[in-house]
């Protein structure tokens, strides 16, 4: 997976239209919300501003808005550029001043899909995107007579963050977070060596 350092634009001219793309790092709803709002504000004379965006490490959430272009036209084009990017937490914004010229449906999908790989070429030739590893968290829990089984397992694989701990009486809950592709090979090391223990990953809902 990549992820963007920082905001990054490209902007070049179709038939007359402008259209204007920034790539920006946003790892959640009210980050995009705010970065739409500031887009329009600032921009308030484009004719749309159309969006894409995609989140989380793997990712479990995206989505795209056409904003009153043709359905199918300015989203899903800029998405599919964000998909085969490989990137994530990221929102792609592309405000458009139309010049009176019509691109018809193939035009525009291919002037949305032409402005986010233009700011994507824009990031990689500044050196603004880095790769980050995917990741899957979960929780295990002992007695308190065996809290060091967890600690013991979680040695023997490289990556592994300790995230919190809980503990009563009862019961010692750690969570943790790994390396995606080692997710697998932990649950079965976890389950001999606490005879039948159980890892409760934590799956995120898809949007």
């Amino acid at each position: 997976m990549k992820k963007l350092k920082e905001t990054v634009s490209f902007k070049f001219r179709e038939k007359a239209s402008i259209f204007f793309t920034a790539l920006h790092p946003a790892a959640d709803g009210a980050s995009r919300a705010k970065l739409l709002a500031a887009s329009r504000k600032r921009d308030y004379d484009a004719t749309h501003h159309c969006t894409a965006w995609r989140e989380g490490n793997p990712v479990y959430a995206f989505g795209s808005d056409d904003d009153g272009e043709p359905t199918g036209t300015a989203g899903p084009p800029m998405l599919k550029v964000l998909e085969g990017s490989g990137m994530t937490d990221i929102m792609a914004v592309c405000s458009r001043w139309y010049g009176g010229t019509k691109l018809g449906t193939g035009g525009l999908a291919r002037a949305y899909t032409a402005g986010v790989q233009g700011a994507i070429a824009e990031a990689e030739r500044m050196e603004l995107v880095y790769t980050v590893i995917a990741t899957a968290m979960g929780t295990i829990s002992v007695p308190p007579d065996l809290a060091h089984l967890p600690f013991a397992a979680f040695g023997a694989f490289e990556g592994v963050e300790i995230l919190g701990q809980k503990c009563n009486s009862e019961v010692i809950q750690v969570t943790f977070s790994l390396p995606l592709e080692k997710r697998f090979a932990f649950e079965s090391a976890w389950r001999q060596r606490s005879r039948g223990g159980i890892v409760d990953w934590f799956e995120t809902p898809r949007r």
